[in-house]
């Protein structure tokens, strides 16, 4: 079974991804919104505190976000294998997620990136907001949202690419024929022999 991360900008189409990514390689998909609402609901004491946050409109810090995401791996369903959504969405989360999963002997496998240029992307976010009613999604709220990817999240991009476990997926077009590429991109670069660590 395979640990993998799935990144990509709002819109890229991440969440319908990743879970046809994780249905085809028979692992959860662990997304950090599920995990916030599930511990809200629950109202665990970890739930409680990230729900002050979130109440706010604001992101939920680090330390909270690293314990939600630790005590969600070790649960029984991801000890084997996951496809992760969300994060890590800055390169303390990315050093956190390795430390992690270094307590239990594993590394990541993979990491797809999907990626779109800026334009489709608006066009896919106002598409949504008229099909949905999504008042989050107005081209102001969009563009902050891709300004703070663009700061924060593509440090984790470049990370992963450093360590040679990017595999980049063109997130344009139907969203079969991306989940059918992004499948055949990950299981050639799962089968290529890796160099030593």
């Amino acid at each position: 079974m395979s640990r993998l991360l799935i990144i990509g900008p709002p819109g890229s189409g991440k969440g319908t991804q990743a879970g046809h990514l994780a249905r085809h390689f028979k692992v959860p998909a662990v997304s950090t919104g599920d995990i916030f609402r599930s511990n809200v609901r629950r109202k665990t004491d970890l739930g409680n505190q990230a729900a002050r946050y979130l109440d706010d409109g604001h992101f939920v810090p680090d330390h909270l976000t690293n314990a939600l995401v630790k005590d969600r791996l070790l649960e029984s369903d991801a000890m084997k294998g996951f496809l992760l959504d969300g994060y890590p969405r800055t390169a303390p989360q990315a050093l956190e997620l390795d430390s992690m999963l270094a307590d239990h002997g594993h590394v990541l496998d993979a990491v797809i990136e999907l990626t779109a240029p800026d334009a489709e992307l608006e066009e896919r976010m106002q598409r949504r907001a008229l099909e949905q009613g999504r008042t989050d999604d107005t081209i102001d709220v969009f563009r902050r949202r891709l300004d703070l990817y663009r700061r924060q999240t593509h440090e984790v991009v470049s990370v992963y690419a450093g360590r040679g476990i990017l595999v980049s997926v063109n997130g344009i077009g139907d969203p079969g024929g991306i989940t059918a590429a992004a499948i055949a991109a990950v299981e050639q670069f799962l089968a290529a022999p890796r160099p030593p660590s």
